[in-house]
């Protein structure tokens, strides 16, 4: 069976604490995306009406507190109010104070929590499922709730950019204007929702977010921005590639910034047509490359599968290398000046 991916889990317990039926006892969150154990922990933290939290809500950090303490909190019953919510952040770091394991003063809990209390748990991880915490969390039951939140694939960020544009400003934005700002800004959802707020301020309400509108908003106003840079040097223009490096340098107040920010660009750009490569020289054809790397977006893949077909298999390790030479060179590994040192990994990569 397919694992649910942090976005489905997203949007399915967001609209159930929004529901506010059914409930859980006790939510165990975890995972690497922190800007989604974030927004659930805010949603959990929203079933108090804002009059009633400061008798009834609770943030604990794991660190600086112990299960007893959490415990006790958790077992005492709310002031008029339906129920009391304790939340602890790093729960696996809650102190052992008692010399032994801690955490499995949380068993018995576990098999009776307090039914007017709502126990929200998170961490970065799960406890070992192999010890009694882990294998009491594993039980079937009603009251308890697990959700993971992983990191979202960069296969899926337009579409988690698109779905966030919506929920969060009610707009809509383009599938490719979602895909070109997924490759500008990366897999950290929190710049991209910032990304997301400036550009739902930009553009009118009533208008689709466009590529224009991407390119304006993230790349500061400038004339010309990495993705136009991308797309000269994988038609392999060479006199346009300078152009647009050169322009783009001049109005950089960080050479080495500028030129980090696009070596990142860049491996990511030339990592996939790497894979592309790879699989058409075992054979297979453009669906079988899409079903081997499990991109299930299309205008996404056909991107990819075109920018691929400019490059041959042969090439990449000689692209590689320069990326690798130019991120040493910048980091001072060479004589020659930063704004040259771009400049030649751009002739080496349009050959």
């Amino acid at each position: 069976m397919a694992k649910t991916s942090s976005l489905d889990t997203f949007r399915s317990l967001y609209k159930e604490l929004r529901r506010k039926s059914p409930l859980k006892r006790i939510y165990y969150l975890y995972g690497d995306e922190t800007f989604l154990l974030d927004l659930i922990q805010d949603e959990i933290g929203k079933l108090l009406p804002a009059d009633l939290k400061d008798f009834n809500y609770d943030l604990i950090y794991g660190g600086e507190s112990s299960a007893e303490r959490v415990l006790s909190i958790a077992r005492s019953y709310p002031m008029m109010s339906e129920y009391r919510v304790v939340i602890v952040k790093d729960f696996l770091k809650l102190d052992d104070s008692g010399g032994g394991n801690s955490l499995e003063e949380f068993i018995s809990y576990f098999e009776q929590p307090n039914p007017a209390a709502i126990l929200c748990l998170i961490d970065s991880k799960f406890p070992n499922k192999n010890t009694k915490v882990g294998k009491a969390f594993f039980k079937k039951r009603d009251y308890t709730g697990i959700y993971e939140f992983g990191k979202i694939h960069e296969n899926s960020l337009a579409a988690w950019i698109i779905d966030w544009t919506q929920h969060s400003h009610q707009k809509q934005i383009s599938e490719p204007a979602a895909q070109v700002l997924a490759q500008l800004v990366g897999q950290d959802l929190k710049l991209l929702s910032t990304e997301i707020d400036k550009l739902c301020t930009f553009v009118d309400s009533d208008t689709v977010i466009e590529i224009g509108h991407v390119k304006k908003i993230t790349e500061s106003y400038r004339e010309y921005s990495v993705i136009e840079l991308k797309e000269a040097v994988v038609s392999r223009n060479l006199e346009k590639s300078f152009m647009i490096a050169e322009q783009m340098l001049h109005r950089s107040n960080n050479d080495a910034g500028e030129i980090f920010k696009t070596l990142g660009f860049f491996y990511n750009v030339f990592g996939n047509i790497w894979q592309i490569c790879r699989l058409r020289e075992k054979g297979l054809n453009k669906q079988q490359v899409q079903q081997q790397l499990g991109i299930s977006n299309n205008y996404f893949f056909n991107l990819q599968f075109q920018e691929a077909s400019k490059f041959r298999l042969s090439e990449m390790p000689g692209i590689f290398e320069a990326l690798l030479d130019t991120d040493r060179a910048v980091k001072g590994f060479s004589t020659l000046d930063v704004p040259s040192t771009f400049l030649l990994l751009i002739k080496r990569i349009v050959g």
